[in-house]
């Protein structure tokens, strides 16, 4: 009898144990998983789906019309959509469908190739405009958790998760220029995530999904983005301008190793040449002199004569790249103090007012 209700007690229990089982299960959501779905709740309004419509031919050499599918971020409630340029570019007609399904016709505002940034504008209600809260790309760390929001393979509003891999990368824009600072991540970006958001842990746009490094096409883990502070320095002339005005020097430059330095017989084993200098330019009304003469070094010729740039505002010239850096860093109208060896002999001091680098494409 004893036993019987013993029995009876222990199923009782181990049905107890079963419900609390089912009402609680093992697989309950973790902090992480919980964190994942409030900011995807939270901002899966604010990142749109862009459709573009380019023009091309056929192997029949008709013209033809060609979709391409990216994402974008609403960054204003004027209906400014933050994106990529390569996304939007050479569109002939842009579409942007909102998170509630709503589409309306997209034109272009400004775009800037050289860091693969573009603004476009929708005319939509404001109640049906989420903004996406844009943060730092300032000190980010590596393995810091990021989530990217998006548009892949046209499939839409998805979201992947993952961590900063590495910071500091430099990609090649599709105009050809190196944008500097990007971010790796191993979140999945795929075609279609391009022009969408990277998001920190606590809400906040860090970065603009833009490539992926992958032999097939799809995501193997290496996914880049371009830092926010990038694309904030860019946004507002974007938007007034329709155009980024770049600071222009007027040089073409060449970096001095020590080899070459050694070789030419050259007081300094580090800096930058100037190979040439463009007529009526910034470095030309300053007084820097380009290459007079040519030089075999090697099995390479090269020209040789001009200036060589040590310093810059008092920091020591490396290379090139450090000198291009530091313009693209400054403004148009802005002085930046040099030091100089003339190739003849003799150190001076030069200060050079940077002019605004002219471009048809970018004032389209």
């Amino acid at each position: 009898m004893i036993q019987n209700s013993l029995k009876r007690v222990l199923l009782f229990l181990a049905s107890v144990s079963l419900g609390l089982l089912w009402a609680c299960p093992s697989s309950a959501l973790t902090e992480d998983e919980l964190n994942n779905i409030e900011l995807y709740q939270k901002l899966a309004p604010s990142v749109v789906n862009i459709t573009s419509t380019v023009l091309e031919q056929d192997f029949f050499f008709t013209v033809v019309p060609r979709q391409g599918a990216g994402s974008g971020s609403i960054i204003d409630d004027r209906g400014h959509i933050l994106t990529n340029h390569h996304v939007i570019e050479d569109a002939r007609k842009l579409e942007v469908t909102l998170s509630n399904g709503k589409k309306y016709t997209a034109k272009l505002i400004g775009s800037d190739p050289d860091t693969d940034v573009a603004v476009i504008k929708i005319d939509a209600p404001r109640e049906n405009l989420a903004l996406i809260p844009m943060g730092s790309s300032n000190n980010l760390k590596v393995g810091q958790k990021v989530i990217a929001i998006g548009n892949p393979f046209g499939l839409g509003q998805t979201l992947t998760t993952g961590v900063i891999s590495m910071v500091g990368r430099t990609l090649r824009a599709s105009s050809g220029t190196l944008v500097e600072d990007m971010i790796q991540t191993d979140a999945s970006i795929n075609p279609g995530n391009s022009g969408g958001p990277l998001i920190d842990s606590s809400g906040k746009m860090i970065g603009i999904n833009t490539a992926i490094f992958s032999p097939t096409g799809a995501s193997v883990g290496i996914g880049f983005a371009i830092p926010i502070d990038v694309a904030k320095r860019v946004i507002n002339e974007l938007i007034e301008k329709g155009y980024y005005a770049y600071p222009w020097m007027g040089t073409s430059l060449l970096t001095l190793s020590p080899d070459l330095a050694e070789a030419l017989k050259l007081p300094v084993r580090a800096g930058a040449m100037i190979v040439e200098v463009a007529p009526r330019s910034p470095a030309s009304r300053a007084g820097l002199k380009g290459a007079t003469a040519r030089a075999q070094v090697g099995n390479y010729i090269i020209r040789v004569g001009g200036d060589i740039i040590v310093k810059v505002d008092g920091e020591s010239v490396a290379d090139a790249n450090a000198v291009i850096r530091k313009i693209r860093q400054s403004r148009p109208g802005e002085r930046i103090e040099m030091e100089v060896v003339h190739w003849a002999g003799g150190r001076s001091r030069v200060t050079v007012v940077l002019g605004e680098q002219s471009s048809t494409d970018r004032r389209r």
